[in-house]
């Protein structure tokens, strides 16, 4: 609001379209202040931005974090790799192609032997492990090559 001015008798009295802009300006003064009081004051709207933002914050960490992870036993998977003898990683390749063979004719065994409630995790667990075939597929050599450079070094 205006302060009030004491009346010098110099002043024009406002016209009736001057009183009416003022009033009309004051009201959109009001009514902006009223918005914006009423949203400090609404705290579900304000709890679900906040719970919005985090959210955002998590899955933004949570790629960066699986991609740090992945960079870091591609690279981990490399350093073995490179570190561990030609006949070493035949023989785990060859290890590798066997316990596949063994796994698929193991499969389907069970796949002919278990009952259907059985079946359906299983085929759950398949797609959880093709979906992240990529980190299954390094954690698997990695380890294989680990054990094949600690057998190797005990039968030296």
């Amino acid at each position: 609001m205006t302060p009030d001015k004491p009346h010098s008798g110099d002043e024009a009295t406002p016209s009736p379209e001057e009183l009416r802009e003022q009033v009309e300006s004051t009201r959109q003064e009001l009514g902006e202040t009223v918005e914006a009081l009423a949203a400090r004051t609404d705290v579900k709207t304000r709890a679900h931005e906040r719970t919005t933002a985090v959210r955002q914050q998590v899955a933004q960490k949570t790629t960066q974090v699986r991609t740090q992870l992945r960079d870091k036993a591609t690279h981990a998977a490399h350093m073995v790799q490179d570190k561990t003898p030609e006949p070493v990683r035949a023989k785990a390749v060859a290890a590798s192609e066997q316990v596949r063979e063994t796994a698929v004719h193991a499969g389907q065994l069970a796949r002919e032997k278990a009952p259907e409630p059985v079946r359906e995790k299983a085929g759950q667990g398949m797609r959880a492990a093709r979906d992240n075939r990529i980190p299954l597929l390094v954690a698997a050599g990695a380890l294989a090559a680990v054990l094949s450079v600690r057998r190797f070094r005990r039968h030296r």
